[in-house]
């Protein structure tokens, strides 16, 4: 088996694990407060990671985390981690999935604003056309817009200034400590949203508590797998096969949670998915550097 049939394998069962993930806290989050289940999911990621760092023989915390990219980065990611599970609780399974797939867009567009980066005619048009596949998700007038859906519009843009600022974060920091780090941010993201939503009325059950604790074991193996395939072939090549996290998202959406996207929907899902497509593969699966496309 060649490295990059290898590495979209491991790609293709990272964004299946990674649904799986989003459609059990989507779950555990119709009975269960989103801050509680956020400082759980947090608490465990955080006990893993952390696990992970202790058996890999380097320290839990590195010293880097209070750097300005690092405290950037922190602040990004709560933003999208707090935004990205009320995105979950609020609104379909299937838009929120959409919508966040154009992150890649947004990174490429922030790479321009902040990094310096330079892109071409076709690429600005591809960015374009995404956006238009998120306002047909959006669908931005009285009749039909959700509030709601701006949550996930929040999400993709915390998670892509934290790629982002990952991108120049220190190279020393290794995947372990970078998801440490990430679980601590989740836990202040719960506790941020608990004055608002308040402590539980009733103990949790086991059945919900098993669910977090499960959803953080298929995250960790996401976040895993999606490392390998990072490593193993060409980025060029394995970089497309992130966008099968929509498909996997709209079975669990159709068959599990009752969802049925429309003609709108699925239309703008699949310009930000081919916009989305076209980006990554003109940059090589990474973030712009300063040559034209």
């Amino acid at each position: 088996m060649s490295d990059n049939l290898r590495g979209s394998l491991a790609m293709i069962i990272s964004m299946a694990a990674f649904a799986v993930e989003d459609a059990l806290l989507k779950f555990a989050m119709q009975t269960v407060p989103t801050s509680i289940v956020l400082m759980l999911f947090g608490v465990v990621g955080l006990c893993l990671f952390s696990g992970l760092s202790v058996r890999a023989r380097e320290p839990v915390l590195h010293t880097a985390i209070l750097s300005p990219p690092m405290l950037v980065r922190s602040v990004f990611e709560l933003g999208g981690r707090l935004f990205f599970f009320l995105a979950l609780a609020f609104s379909p399974l299937s838009s929120t999935t959409a919508i966040l797939q154009s992150a890649p867009l947004v990174v490429t567009l922030g790479a321009v604003l902040f990094l310096g980066a330079h892109v071409g005619p076709r690429r600005w048009v591809a960015m374009g056309v995404g956006f238009i596949g998120v306002l047909l998700i959006l669908r931005p007038t009285p009749a039909s817009f959700e509030m709601a859906s701006i949550f996930a519009v929040l999400a993709t843009i915390g998670f892509s200034g934290r790629d982002l600022a990952t991108s120049i974060s220190p190279k020393t920091m290794s995947g372990n400590q970078l998801g440490t780090l990430g679980f601590i941010v989740l836990i202040l993201a719960g506790f941020v949203l608990l004055p608002f939503q308040g402590l539980p009325s009733a103990p949790m059950e086991p059945l919900h508590l098993a669910i977090v604790a499960g959803t953080t074991i298929v995250g960790v193996v996401a976040y895993n797998t999606l490392t390998l395939a990072m490593r193993t072939g060409d980025i060029s090549v394995v970089t497309p096969f992130r966008y099968s996290r929509m498909l996997f998202a709209l079975v669990f959406a159709v068959f599990w949670f009752g969802e049925r996207p429309d003609f709108l929907m699925l239309a703008g899902t699949i310009l930000i998915v081919g916009s989305g497509l076209y980006t990554l593969i003109r940059s090589g699966g990474k973030i712009p550097s300063g040559t034209k496309a």
